[in-house]
């Protein structure tokens, strides 16, 4: 079943009778995600989609048996919905919104060290093992189940590399949007030592960005720990230093955090890199050891 996911994964909707919990809980549930209940406060006690929904992520967890969250909560109250979910015993909390203060997520950040808690995101696609469970956003029918992992900063890119890897005759294992907000819960290195570990990975594509030192901290794990082919990818070739692009995370303020520098920590560690997002799939094909 791979990473993170599994058809055992009981899942709850933070924010679950919004809008945007509303139409990706119908998604999940669609794709066949074991999605138990949702929170709403002040709507517990009531039904959404056919579901159960809860005041509060506590009695959702004891009435459910949830171990992993996906919230769908404003920016103000994010980083608060986050820690509850911690406190609560939730043991994958994945959260798309975006534009959470930094200020709060350093607050939630510090405060999950002492929770067994991992956070996807903020900002992100979510998590999806293909064919079996997705908690995120993603378009499901791109993901077609197989061998090779993905990790990623850009939402986009994720279901590009995807496509590519589906139309180069492999599948996904489990594809795992980060997120691209300068503090977020999982990190590239964290998510690529959970796929070499992973007996149902075979090969991973690594996609990055401009900013922060993620990919060369990973890359330099995957140097004295490699186990499988990674092809790797960095977004953001032409952008200037100083200037934020997209991703509130994506700007150049070292010498690391440029495309190129990024580019050629990767390729000296041994992962495959590629100039252009269209030559992963053919790039994933010829390393696949299959």
């Amino acid at each position: 079943m791979s990473i993170l996911l599994d058809a055992s994964s009981k899942v709850i909707v933070q924010g679950f009778t919004g809008s945007e919990g509303t139409f990706h809980a119908t998604q999940m549930i669609e794709y066949g995600t074991q999605v138990v209940g949702g929170v709403t406060p002040g709507k517990g006690g009531t039904q959404h989609l056919d579901r159960p929904v809860f005041n509060t992520v506590k009695q959702a967890v004891d009435a459910t048996g949830a171990n992993v969250s996906i919230i769908f909560v404003p920016p103000a109250f994010a980083a608060d919905a986050i820690m509850e979910a911690a406190d609560a015993g939730i043991g994958l909390v994945v959260c798309i919104t975006e534009g959470i203060p930094v200020q709060d997520m350093v607050q939630a950040k510090n405060y999950l060290l002492s929770k067994n808690t991992r956070l996807i995101g903020p900002n992100c696609p979510g998590v999806i093992t293909a064919g079996v469970s997705k908690v995120g956003i993603m378009p499901g029918f791109i993901f077609i189940p197989g061998r090779v992992g993905i990790v990623s900063k850009s939402g986009t890119l994720t279901y590009e590399a995807a496509d590519q890897v589906a139309k180069a005759g492999l599948g996904v294992s489990t594809a795992v949007g980060i997120g691209g907000d300068p503090i977020i819960g999982t990190t590239t290195k964290e998510v690529l030592e959970l796929f070499m570990n992973d007996p149902n990975t075979d090969a991973v594509v690594m996609i990055g960005e401009i900013g922060g030192g993620m990919e060369a901290e990973a890359a330099r794990w995957y140097k004295e720990n490699a186990k499988k082919p990674v092809v790797g990818f960095i977004a953001g070739q032409t952008a200037p230093p100083g200037r934020r692009m997209g991703h509130a995370g994506a700007i150049i303020g070292g010498a690391e955090d440029t495309a190129e520098a990024k580019m050629k920590i990767m390729s000296e560690c041994g992962i495959h890199v590629v100039a252009s997002p269209a030559d992963i799939g053919k790039t994933m094909a010829s390393v696949f050891k299959k």
